[in-house]
């Protein structure tokens, strides 16, 4: 079966967009490091262009969480699958998401991440479904803001396919 991908956000839109917000992290942060976790397996693109464009040093780890389990429905519960390997106790950090829909997920990490007492903790995604919030997320900045379609591209997949796609497009 061939998918039929429309094109939501062009791939220069997703890279200037990109460069404006590492421009503004790397002001913002600018005299120190910061410590980059993205969350597997959606945000390794977004993190990897996001940090090619910061100027300040940068560290990144990863984590790997789950509320789906073995089913396409969340079960409301968040699993970590795979810990931070860092200490980021004292360090300015930067959670990285590809998307905040229902928030469950990112606010659990978030909370999670509270814990390990970092001297800053901050959320960039790439991209923001408003109309699908359940819990609320503190976000420092977001990429886009688009409506409630299911996306592919840059990150996000259908059945683990299309994360490779250099822009973000609407799976019909």
């Amino acid at each position: 079966m061939d998918d039929k991908i429309g094109v939501l956000i062009s791939e220069e839109a997703v890279e200037n967009r990109i460069k404006e917000m590492a421009e503004q992290l790397s002001k913002k942060y600018r005299g120190g490091t910061v410590h980059l976790i993205g969350i597997l397996k959606g945000s390794i693109m977004f993190l990897a262009s996001l940090s090619r464009y910061m100027t300040v040093p940068v560290t990144m780890d990863f984590i790997a969480v789950s509320s789906y389990g073995s089913g396409t429905v969340s079960s409301g519960e968040i699993k970590m699958k795979k810990d931070l390997d860092q200490d980021i106790e004292g360090r300015d950090v930067i959670i990285v998401e590809d998307i905040l829909d229902s928030g469950r997920t990112l606010s659990h990490v978030v909370e999670y991440m509270k814990t390990k007492n970092p001297q800053s903790l901050k959320v960039v995604t790439l991209l923001d479904k408003p109309d699908r919030r359940e819990f609320e997320v503190d976000l420092e900045m977001t990429g886009f803001q688009i409506p409630d379609r299911f996306v592919v591209g840059y990150g996000l997949d259908y059945a683990e396919k299309y994360r490779n796609l250099p822009y973000i497009g609407v799976l019909d």
